[in-house]
């Protein structure tokens, strides 16, 4: 096949989106994130892409925080209150109760407790908590708990994979593939925790360029597969390194057995003959297990935010379009995410039918 740890640089990711414009529609960007790309490419122009974990753009669409702006409080708003709190003769300690508060921390450790709890009570590999996670891209967001460290990205995954534990046996495993990874934290979680196992992250530029540079480096060249300037006609997935990056187009390319597909987030942000179409080859590739982490009301529409969504995709979607599966599970709390405005980020999954 070649060499596959070919290295594509961020400075090319706009003739990766080139070759993308050239695509049917489908394996192309959804309202949501033609705006989005627009703002990350411009912040990548200026700032480079060597602190890209802290970059503005980042934080508003592909590294999810816990503290500013994921907490829904403006910079403004933490600076006056951080004002307020030397202003009113506070102690140290009720300085650094509500600094925790104010940086994430708390919540973050309110995570990291679901975590610990759920590990504690289990003996089945991975064993979730030996996860500490690089900060390589020069994180904003970085908390040291128990002498590991974590994002929030870092600690969705790990809540998945415990929800995920409770019904399947890891030992099962040999192949994951995620469509839409972010900045590629699944892949170091798999690298890390997993190290006979494959996974793949199937995206569009300009985030498959954020993932394959982050990943690249935290797992190094001799694990990592590089598609996405190589046409080859057939991906073949048993000849992949243990860990690949490929644009969307090419998952019509990749043969051979999934046995776990995850896709956190990501989904809704399309529209929904977007995600069917990336469903389908999901079904091709036999994956057994599906794990989804999805808004249960939907994204909101771009008619009500810039960077919103033509049409939500629903949890209800899944359910007709994944026609060969059945639903195992559907959790919000303690694994998924309910937000302070009644909106549920809730864990889904499914297993495929015996018959199919």
């Amino acid at each position: 096949m070649g060499d596959l740890s070919v290295s594509c640089p961020i400075d090319d990711c706009q003739q990766l989106m080139g070759v993308m414009a050239l695509q049917d529609r489908l394996y192309q960007p959804g309202h949501f994130w033609q705006e989005a790309s627009k703002v990350l490419l411009s912040y990548l122009a200026k700032d480079g892409i060597e602190d890209f974990r802290r970059l503005q753009a980042s934080l508003w669409f592909f590294v999810p925080t816990y503290g500013f702006p994921g907490n829904a409080l403006s910079e403004a708003q933490i600076k006056e209150i951080k004002k307020i709190i030397e202003e009113n003769q506070t102690t140290e300690k009720q300085k650094k109760y509500l600094g925790n508060f104010l940086s994430g921390y708390t919540a973050a450790l309110a995570d990291y407790r679901v975590l610990s709890a759920t590990e504690y009570a289990s003996n089945k590999n991975p064993k979730l908590l030996s996860f500490s996670e690089s900060s390589f891209g020069r994180p904003k967001e970085h908390f040291e708990i128990e002498n590991n460290f974590y994002s929030r990205s870092a600690l969705n995954y790990l809540l998945g994979l415990a929800f995920l534990k409770q019904y399947l046996d890891f030992s099962t495993i040999n192949n994951i593939l995620e469509i839409g990874g972010g900045f590629g934290t699944l892949g170091e979680i798999v690298n890390q925790l997993m190290p006979s196992k494959k996974y793949i992250n199937i995206d569009i530029p300009p985030t498959l360029c954020f993932s394959k540079y982050y990943l690249q480096n935290v797992v190094g060249l001799e694990n990592f597969s590089c598609e996405d300037v190589v046409n080859f006609e057939f991906i073949e997935i048993e000849k992949l390194k243990q860990i690949t990056t490929i644009p969307s187009w090419k998952i019509e390319s990749l043969n051979g057995k999934v046995d776990l597909f995850v896709n956190f987030i990501s989904f809704q942000e399309m529209e929904p003959e977007i995600v069917k179409n990336y469903l389908q080859h999901v079904d091709r590739l036999n994956a057994e297990w599906i794990l989804l982490r999805n808004m249960r009301e939907g994204k909101a529409t771009k008619d009500v935010k810039r960077y919103g969504v033509e049409k939500p995709i629903l949890s209800d979607d899944y359910k007709s379009m994944l026609k060969s599966y059945s639903l195992v599970d559907v959790n919000v709390i303690p694994f998924g995410f309910k937000t302070v405005d009644g909106f549920h980020s809730e864990l889904m999954l499914f297993r495929r039918n015996k018959e199919s």
